[in-house]
């Protein structure tokens, strides 16, 4: 019989998990095979994890088990689903009367470029001022529709009627139109997608549950393929990985699946937490009694009655204090000093700290990092989704770009000349007093600058770097310099002559200009990889719709729109962030929003909860998709209601609360200023807790 394993956080479940692993193979596989007497055919074990971080953690764990006996598979709910579909590509094709050829997985980033050039048409002839929303917003919106369609197992087609069913007038006036288009611009992009072999998630979750998971050929690989399955966290998974489960147990295969009732950090970012507890009726239920862990037994009732239903205001117990000041500004300065202070006298480490706010905006990202690092003390911050462009790396090399090639001086100014000058002639320096050395430019910023006022031609369709000697001064800049500005520019002029194309330009740049080993630090290092990993996939589109479109954009244009994506700053610098490969974890503190550090279900001895004050606490905020509830399998199908807004919010900050609070060993700090960022008051939920709670005194 398969197992269901419930509990709340740090209760023990994926340990239990990792038990009722080794019993398994104890009792249907023992011994184990050694590896020479493993068969070809043996069928694997397939293990799951709600997001990347927490599947290689999982594993680890288990791998170390079955020491490479039998093979495992560890996915994602998605990543498994993005590999079916490819791997069985040739049946879908065949199914659908496609084009026979490789498919190509689109980028959020590149799906929303392509999306707005297929729809400009339609989109010019609407006014969507009316509907209170831009384009980019309204086209991010329509695209999360087929994600949260797909995910959910409901067919395109089927998204208007939703939408006019769950939002009712006069809330939403100008939505019966809106809805009418979105399904027909989806019908079109799903069309034009296929027709190409392009896939974005929403389109991979719709050809999975509708023409994959039901078809017979498949269901007998899949039987064929996997011996056991392992599911941890499934209250964040979508509603079709359901569906597959359901497959699994129909067929006798043994599951075990954990489950944490207040977890769900992903609902509304298509997970469906109750449709996947129905899992729990075809299983034996296994509940992990452990005592709630953290400062969740003494707190958590307590901080729910006053965020929730504040009647009487008891007192809080002293492992929460409040850090308070008037303005947001003076209150970061605080908590980053209080902070640097404890560790100086030793009572924590940094690795034992978590700032942890609702939602983290630059300002305060900016400040906490910047005081912190000058005081010798490391901060980590979480999945920090940081623009690529904003790297100095990044930018001195898309400059090289219009200097190379024909037709995009309008894409060219001074100051990206200038700063490109000094980027390219850094040099890495060992000096005996100095034993980790040092980088120096050969040209400094204010001699940059001279060159790019003197000796930069500015041009619409040729661009390029005079010789020095243009500068009639140009004695007086230095050899060094002068050195490094002719290399710099006899580089550019070889690489017009030898047309390579746009990634290998960069590549050999990279290797030319900015390698220098171990010396790169490791956020620079990560940088260059997402840039490459930006223009490799950029002109893998970009080459299939030309197969597809021989009368497409020419090459001018393909690197400008590749530039113009990137300065737009949607591509971030980090957006699948590997760890260096035996790196020791840093003694660092953490720095989260809500959203991220439960996700990788991380715990600290002290909390810092930012801006404990503001409404973003009770709200889903960026962690809710444009009309997800109307995706999840309970709902009612009656009109969403504001009210009934308001109790999701109620339920998601009781999780939140509860989820929290285990996740914090000792002390709890509630960090409030009065004003907002933007200088409103402050009025959220936890306002109540801050009234309660004891403040510390803190000089100046």
């Amino acid at each position: 019989m398969s197992l269901w394993i419930i509990g709340t956080t740090r209760s023990g479940k994926t340990t239990r998990l990792v038990q009722e692993f080794k019993q398994w193979l104890r009792e249907k596989h023992s011994p184990l095979l050694p590896k020479e007497k493993l068969q070809p055919i043996t069928p694997a074990i397939l293990i799951f994890a709600a997001n990347d971080n927490n599947r290689r953690t999982l594993a680890d764990r288990l791998a170390g088990e079955v020491a490479g006996s039998y093979p495992l598979i560890a996915k994602t709910p998605l990543g498994f689903i993005a590999d079916e579909v490819t791997l069985f590509w040739p049946l879908l094709f065949q199914r659908l009367n496609l084009k026979a050829q490789f498919p190509l997985q689109l980028r959020p980033e590149t799906e929303q470029e392509l999306a707005t050039q297929l729809w400009r048409s339609a989109l010019d002839r609407e006014n969507l001022q009316t509907v209170g929303t831009t384009e980019y917003k309204f086209i991010r919106q329509t695209l999360d529709l087929l994600q949260l369609a797909g995910a959910s197992g409901i067919p395109c087609e089927d998204i208007p009627e939703l939408l006019k069913l769950g939002y009712t007038e006069p809330e939403w006036e100008k939505l019966p139109q809106t809805s009418e288009l979105r399904g027909k611009l989806l019908l079109q992009w799903r069309q034009w997608c296929l027709e190409r072999g392009l896939l974005s998630y929403g389109i991979i979750y719709e050809l999975y549950w509708r023409y994959l998971l039901g078809d017979r050929i498949y269901q007998k690989h899949l039987r064929r393929r996997f011996q056991a399955v392992f599911a941890d966290d499934t209250d964040d998974y979508p509603a079709i990985a359901k569906d597959l489960f359901t497959f699994f147990l129909d067929e006798g295969i043994f599951a075990a699946f954990t489950y944490n009732p207040n977890g769900k950090s992903r609902l509304g970012l298509n997970a469906d937490p109750n449709y996947l507890s129905q899992l729990g009726d075809r299983c034996d239920t296994i509940e992990e009694l452990k005592q709630p862990s953290g400062l969740s037994e003494e707190l958590a009732d307590i901080a729910i009655q006053l965020a929730i239903e504040p009647v009487i205001l008891p007192s809080l117990p002293p492992s929460v204090s409040l850090l308070q000041a008037i303005s947001r500004a003076t209150l970061l300065r605080q908590t980053a000093e209080f902070i640097i202070d404890t560790i100086q006298q030793k009572q924590i480490e940094p690795r034992e700290i978590a700032i942890i706010a609702p939602g983290l905006d630059a300002i305060a990202r900016y400040t906490l990092i910047e005081i912190l690092t000058q005081r010798g003390i490391e901060i980590e911050p979480l999945n920090e989704q940081r623009p690529l462009i904003s790297s100095p790396l990044v930018r001195a090399l898309l400059t090289l770009l219009p200097l190379v090639y024909e037709g995009l001086g309008r894409l060219l100014d001074r100051e990206a000349v200038g700063e490109m000058l000094v980027i390219l002639s850094r040099r890495w320096e060992d000096k005996e007093e100095d034993r980790d050395g040092r980088f120096i430019a050969d040209i400094d910023p204010v001699r940059a600058g001279i060159l790019a006022d003197r000796c930069y031609y500015l041009h619409i369709d040729h661009p390029h770097l005079r010789p020095g000697e243009t500068y009639p001064r140009w004695d007086r800049l230095g050899h060094r310099a002068m050195t490094a500005y002719e290399g710099i520019r006899h580089w550019i002029e070889k690489a017009k002559a030898s047309q390579q194309t746009p990634r290998a330009l960069l590549d050999r740049a990279m290797k030319d200009f900015l390698w220098n080993g171990s010396n790169l630090t490791y956020p620079q290092l990560a940088a260059l990889r997402e840039l490459m990993e930006t223009a490799r996939h950029f002109w893998e589109t970009d080459r299939r719709l030309r197969q597809n479109e021989p009368q497409g954009r020419s090459q001018t244009d393909t690197i400008a729109q590749f530039i113009q994506l990137l300065r737009r700053g949607t591509i971030t610098a980090n957006a699948r962030p590997v760890r260096p490969w035996g790196a020791i974890e840093p003694n660092a503190i953490t720095l989260a929003t809500i959203f991220q550090y439960r996700s990788l279900h991380r715990s600290h001895s002290w909390h810092f909860w930012l801006d404990v004050g503001s409404n973003l606490w009770q709200l889903g905020g960026s962690s809710n998709l444009f009309a997800s509830p109307l995706f999840l399998k309970d709902w009612s199908g009656f009109p969403w209601m504001p009210e009934d807004n308001i109790e999701m919010d109620k339920e998601r900050l009781e999780r939140v609360l509860r989820d929290l609070l285990a996740r914090v060993d000792k002390k709890l700090y509630l960090c409030h200023s009065d004003l907002a960022v933007d200088g409103t008051e402050q009025t959220g939920p936890l306002l109540s807790l801050v009234h309660a709670a004891l403040p510390l005194a803190i000089e100046g």
